[in-house]
């Protein structure tokens, strides 16, 4: 017997499931992965974009409309989808595929590593809903899609921090050999990275903020976050590194581990289970040089994770701005 609900309990919308990752105030660019491809196939004939029914809520929709007759719906067919992708791409097109993270992953692996990565073709798989970016529960967060595809030879992967990242991969993405894993932000997607000297290049880090006191090394929305957090932390003299790590798969070793070898503390921040994602990457390029040091994940657990508000998701798992302010603080109390 269940209890009966209580009338006073307002119904969770279905707007704060799906919520914007930007914090209050934040700049955003609408849809910037699909103003990027468009930009982009203006200036390649040979770029196309396909879905498998989800193009309005992957951004591919503004391609489609730009560029109708390069544009391909695949239906509910994952497998399908990804089959034609790498047969354009073996007849010389530059396709970009898009649907959710958990559909791509969870569902067409095989189609992807035996079609794609194999013959190293150039299909751009470009996914939304990566990792903790919607409350809708395990069916639909891809928390483990990183540590599934890691182990694929061939295949690039990409964790963009913002429409300024997003804006700058696509032409990159492009002009790659082999094939590539993008995780996707959608929508009204946050612009951080204007406030800093940086920009894109792929298989590179880069050290976005610099700090004397810890390192965050950071990739997706996770960089935006150790940003937000590093200024609040400056507050109170706390002066924290940003290295950011756009592209996980290959990663940029001599980049990250020349930041941590040092006696400041050290996070790694991700939008992703802390098993198999950039923690681990970390940990195994420190192993693989014979760096004996500590490092602290905060990332998502290996557990499958509530559905609810996004919002109240991201401080309930420790990856909004205030719970990673507060992990630092905390650990450097214990520590003085």
């Amino acid at each position: 017997m269940t209890d009966a609900p209580d009338k006073n309990m307002k119904p969770l919308r279905s707007a704060a499931m799906i919520a914007s990752i930007a914090d209050p105030g934040m700049r955003t660019t609408k849809a910037p992965f699909g103003e990027a491809l468009v930009k982009a196939a203006a200036e390649n004939e040979r770029i196309v974009g396909l879905s498998a029914d989800l193009a309005k809520y992957t951004d591919m929709h503004v391609f489609a409309k730009a560029y109708p007759d390069r544009f391909f719906q695949m239906g509910m067919a994952e497998q399908a989808l990804m089959m034609a992708a790498a047969g354009m791409a073996q007849t010389g097109l530059v396709p970009f595929a898009s649907t959710y993270s958990v559909f791509a992953t969870r569902r067409a692996y095989d189609f992807i590593c035996l079609d794609m990565a194999e013959p190293e073709l150039n299909v751009n798989i470009v996914c939304a809903l990566p990792g903790m970016t919607t409350g809708y529960g395990p069916s639909h967060q891809a928390t483990e899609d990183v540590a599934i595809l890691r182990g694929m030879p061939n295949l690039t992967i990409i964790d963009p921090c913002d429409a300024v990242d997003l804006e700058q991969a696509v032409p990159q993405l492009a002009a790659s050999p082999g094939p590539t894993y993008t995780r996707l932000l959608r929508g009204a997607v946050p612009r951080i990275l204007d406030d800093y000297d940086y920009t894109f290049e792929l298989g590179k880090a880069k050290v976005v903020r610099p700090g004397d006191d810890v390192v965050f090394v950071s990739s997706g929305l996770m960089t935006m976050r150790a940003l937000l957090a590093a200024e609040e932390l400056a507050k109170s003299g706390i002066e924290a590194e940003v290295v950011h790590c756009a592209t996980i798969k290959p990663f940029d070793a001599d980049t990250v581990l020349s930041r941590i070898d040092t006696d400041r503390p050290v996070y790694t921040l991700e939008n992703h289970t802390v098993v198999g994602g950039l923690f681990e990457s970390v940990a195994g390029a420190m192993a693989r040089r014979g760096i004996g040091r500590k490092i602290e994940p905060i990332g998502l657990p290996d557990e499958f994770l509530d559905a609810g508000a996004l919002p109240t998701l991201h401080d309930r798992y420790g990856l909004s701005t205030d719970s990673v302010v507060d992990t630092v603080r905390g650990a450097l109390r214990r520590t003085a």
